[in-house]
């Protein structure tokens, strides 16, 4: 086994996940195009970069754009959650949390609209994008939303927390509500504290400073202080690990692709590889 190449107990995990090829001639050796794929992204190089072992540049590119448009790398991120959901593995303890990626200059120059967005925020330090992300209680990731750098937080919780879809393995609905939700100042107002408890989710966000300040000068009009619990705000710090895991990946702390899908689909590509 190379380096960045997948071992054998993932391959064996992976393999019955892939889509079987239906029609036409038979496709190239599935674990060497994923070895490439991973190489890639793992390296942070640029496709015609990758080495010769694993085939054409083009063959490796051509099976990943074609596998981020069908969702395949999310069905089996799905599939990898739904075992270890089965097997009683997942704490649902969410933590939710966003991290800034800045955008090499070769991620600009998508076309704009239709399939091929390109959510890039434009700051003082050039152009970033934003993985926005709900991990569990052992800091895998179960669901994430890439968007610009300069989206607020708050404004896709609810986005977020919506795409957390882990499927039965026999009969039932999939799961998709936390025990409990923790996240920091960035996403403490009303109407997310309103939506989460119509939804049935404990939550533990703390209070910005103006908030505090404001309940506090309107005295019993400013109501009753949000219920904080500071020894599960500590378990926090999951989600900031599994940022720390995913950004080993040189192409993710670094965004070289042009449109989002693909660069999604290379953050759920390494999200699937942390749950095997």
């Amino acid at each position: 086994m190379r380096r960045y190449e997948l071992t054998d107990a993932e391959w064996q995990a992976l393999e019955p996940l892939l889509p079987a090829s239906r029609m036409g001639r038979p496709r190239a050796d599935d674990r060497r195009i994923l070895n490439g794929i991973v190489w890639k992204f793992r390296a942070g190089v640029a496709w015609r970069d990758v080495p010769e072992r694993y085939g054409p540049w083009a063959s490796l590119h051509t099976r990943f754009r074609r596998w981020a448009a069908d969702g395949t790398f999310t069905a089996m991120l799905q599939a990898a959650q739904a075992r270890a959901d089965a097997a009683g593995d997942i704490d649902w303890l969410v933590a939710v949390d966003s991290t800034i990626v800045r955008a090499h200059q070769h991620a600009a120059g998508a076309r704009k609209g239709g399939t091929r967005r390109r959510p890039l925020g434009r700051s003082r330090g050039g152009l970033t994008s934003k993985i926005h992300l709900a991990c569990d209680g052992r800091g895998r990731p179960l669901a994430l939303l890439v968007t610009g750098g300069n989206i607020n937080d708050c404004t896709r919780l609810m986005q977020l927390v919506q795409a957390i879809r882990v499927p039965r393995l026999g009969a039932g609905r999939p799961r998709v509500r936390p025990d409990h939700l923790i996240g920091d100042k960035g996403y403490s107002s009303k109407a997310i504290r309103a939506w989460l408890r119509r939804r049935g989710i404990a939550h533990t966000i703390p209070e910005r400073a103006d908030q505090i300040r404001n309940r506090t000068r309107r005295g019993r009009r400013g109501g009753r202080p949000p219920v904080f619990d500071k020894h599960i705000y500590k378990r926090r710090n999951v989600v900031e690990r599994c940022f720390n895991r995913l950004k080993q990946w040189r192409g993710i702390a670094t965004r070289y692709e042009k449109t989002a899908e693909s660069y999604q689909a290379a953050v759920t590509l390494a999200s699937l590889l942390m749950w095997l």
